[in-house]
């Protein structure tokens, strides 16, 4: 059982739906801009909470880890898979009120807001999976590949290897950082 249970890491649920509804069911240039917000130390989920009191759009996500203590209990708590970073799709206004927060460092802007928001969604569709993730600090280079099956089908990542395993890396380009899984029973095509 988590330490907490797990709070919200994407509001609204629609943020990152592929139609041409986007977030609050607006127009992307008619709701505002990404934006990254790197937060004060440790500050990650309270910086989501009040962005949700606020009812600003945001994707921070987050992971289940496990973790043994001395007396061997496994503590499971849920972390972000990005440290420091939340993402938001803000307008001017959104953005001040989100910076009066005093839970953020500093902001930044997103060169390319397409490739983002695409990596955002790939990401959320692979913890949606529910399989063991293994964050990624660097992208190295591979071969790119396109899930073809099961749930994580049009998924697209590169193969990497990791402790002599094949594992399938699916990164956020802006941060050069990402997440992987084992692609031992994914069947996958190259690009």
């Amino acid at each position: 059982m988590p330490i907490l249970p797990i709070q919200r890491d994407l509001f609204p649920e629609n943020l990152l739906n592929d139609s041409g509804d986007h977030a609050l069911g607006t127009a992307p240039d008619e709701h505002g801009h990404w934006v990254a917000f790197y937060t004060l130390a440790r500050r990650e989920k309270d910086l989501m909470r009040k962005l949700e009191a606020a009812a600003i759009p945001f994707y921070g996500p987050l992971v289940q880890r496990r973790l043994r203590t001395a007396g061997g209990r496994t503590r499971t708590s849920f972390v972000p898979l990005f440290s420091g970073y939340v993402f938001s799709k803000v307008d001017d206004d959104q953005r001040r009120a989100a910076l009066a927060t005093n839970t953020i460092s500093r902001w930044l802007s997103i060169p390319d807001e397409r490739m983002l928001e695409h990596d955002l969604r790939s990401i959320h569709q692979l913890i949606a999976s529910d399989r063991p993730l293994t964050p990624e600090a660097r992208l190295e280079k591979g071969q790119p590949v396109r899930v073809v099956s099961g749930p994580m089908r049009g998924l697209e990542g590169v193969v990497i290897s990791r402790r002599g395993e094949e594992r399938l890396l699916v990164a956020v380009t802006f941060l050069n950082q990402g997440a992987s899984i084992e692609l031992e029973d994914v069947d996958v095509e190259r690009l």
